[in-house]
């Protein structure tokens, strides 16, 4: 069992403090070579190291949230973020973040990208997923066919703190429960349970070689590394949306939003404004922009698309906090017109906590649509062999397939023992995401063995905290929107 760490005097503090960030491994790097001839710390040395850094920052640091009185007013954060969108959508991203507290907090990035920023910050950096709530993890298909649950989404990926993911997933799940009015205990039950699946996974991660870490995926079925038994409304739950999954492919979608044209071919049917059809000189431009990210694939990979061809390109408005940016779904057709291809490409804009990072190195800071898909790769053990990059008109996009066996579990809606379930595999997800990047021994020692439990009250503190702040900035947009300063659509479901 992990024991405190007596404090020293500040100065000699200091030069420990010093020399133990010294011994952790740094989260990224670009290496146009490799140097294969000097080792890296062994990983007991690094864990000791992370332990080391509670002196720093001691684990009940991380319960404060400051209540700074420069905190800018969150609705103009939040205006902030619609520079550079299609200004018609606007309304519909605000209809859709004020429909409930989650989705508010879920399309606020930027609101929590700097109250983070104001808080403690670690000495231990991974690349983090920038937006890790509950509802940006999800099942998808793996190139061998099976259905893995992992994160599924990497608009906000940069270079920061571990904490930060860990505690947006925290937030979430806090300000989910309350909109399921499930009770104050066990929301923090739930919250405690996430950073306790996170805790368990990197403890077991620390001492593993970097290939077992790296190689590890998470089958829907068979999510035993996690560390606890799964409970058998968890397991139909698990059940039902792997089947589910499995019946979305390419040609599955093919037949809900295609429809015959006269000629005989295929074409998107409208769904305004949800799915439109774009003009001639966008669908060339989108097109031509597909023929650009396929030299961002290997080799292999660009020979297969080769054989497709693009038959219609749409526009299609996806997410909460995505709604403005433009994003565009291609079907191709290729063997004959019933082997479809869906592709989602779909533009990049500059991550929430940008301001606040020094984000990915060069060159994948310089292309927001390069940094998006350099980051998945980092993240995801197994993931979409079609995953790419390009630019079109001038702004940078990322292409990855748009049905790949994709589904969801429902946890916001959830309660009981599922709500600790999942949330407690979630946060073991986003340890193994974090492993392969940053020093999982560092993080460990720093975090503690599973029976340390200081800092994941200090999250549940964290998160019960931020979700009363998020709760006042929700009514505030609303207020906002009352006032006529926001224009929200009439339908938030479109």
């Amino acid at each position: 069992m992990d024991h405190d760490v007596t404090a020293p005097g500040s100065g000699e503090q200091a030069a420990i403090i010093e020399a133990a960030e010294e011994v952790v491994l740094e989260p990224l790097a670009d290496f146009p070579h490799i140097d294969l001839r000097t080792g890296v710390e062994p990983w007991d040395k690094r864990r000791a190291a992370g332990k080391t850094l509670r002196r720093d920052l001691p684990h009940a640091d991380h319960a404060i949230l400051g209540a700074d009185a420069d905190r800018p007013d969150p609705v103009s954060l939040i205006e902030g973020a619609h520079a550079g969108r299609q200004e018609h959508l606007i309304p519909l991203r605000v209809a859709r973040m004020a429909s409930s507290p989650f989705a508010f907090l879920r399309g606020a990035a930027q609101v929590m990208a700097w109250d983070l920023a104001q808080g403690p910050r670690g000495a231990i950096d991974v690349v983090m997923n920038g937006d890790a709530h509950l509802s940006n993890f999800g099942l998808f298909g793996s190139p061998q066919g099976d259905v893995v649950l992992d994160l599924n989404d990497f608009d906000e990926v940069t270079v920061g703190p571990w904490e930060w993911d860990l505690k947006r997933l925290c937030a979430s799940i806090e300000v989910a429960a309350r909109d399921a009015a499930v009770p104050v205990t066990e929301r923090r039950q739930a919250v405690q349970s996430a950073a306790a699946g996170y805790q368990h996974a990197m403890d077991d991660l620390a001492p593993r070689g970097s290939l077992d870490v790296w190689q590890q995926a998470a089958r829907a079925d068979d999510l035993d590394f996690i560390g606890i038994e799964i409970d058998a409304q968890s397991q139909a739950v698990v059940l039902r949306a792997v089947e589910k999954a499995r019946r979305k492919n390419n040609q599955s979608l093919l037949d809900r939003v295609g429809e015959r044209r006269t000629d005989g071919g295929w074409r998107f049917r409208e769904e305004p404004p949800i799915l439109t059809r774009v003009d001639e000189a966008t669908r060339q431009s989108v097109t031509a922009g597909l023929e650009r990210y396929a030299e961002t694939l290997p080799r292999e990979r660009r020979f297969m698309l080769s054989r497709y061809h693009v038959v219609d390109v749409a526009h299609r408005v996806v997410g909460v906090g995505s709604v403005g940016t433009r994003a565009y779904v291609a079907l191709l057709c290729g063997n004959s017109d019933q082997d479809a291809l869906f592709l989602q490409v779909k533009e990049a804009v500059r991550p929430a906590s940008a301001p606040y990072l020094r984000g990915m190195p060069e060159p994948y800071a310089s292309h927001e649509g390069e940094r998006v898909i350099y980051g998945q790769r980092l993240l995801q053990a197994v993931g979409d062999p079609l995953l790419g990059w390009t630019s079109i008109d001038g702004r940078p996009f990322y292409v990855r397939q748009m049905k790949n066996m994709k589904g969801e579990i429902p946890l916001s809606r959830m309660a009981g023992r599922s709500l600790m379930y999942f949330s407690h595999a979630y946060g073991a997800l986003l340890a193994k995401a974090h492993a392969r990047t940053g020093d999982a021994a560092a993080i460990a020692g720093y975090f503690g063995h599973d029976g340390r439990a200081d800092l994941r009250e200090a999250l549940a503190d964290w998160a019960q905290a931020y979700g009363d702040r998020n709760a006042a900035d929700y009514e505030m947009f609303r207020a906002a929107i009352a006032e006529g300063r926001l224009t929200a659509a009439d339908d938030p479901h479109l």
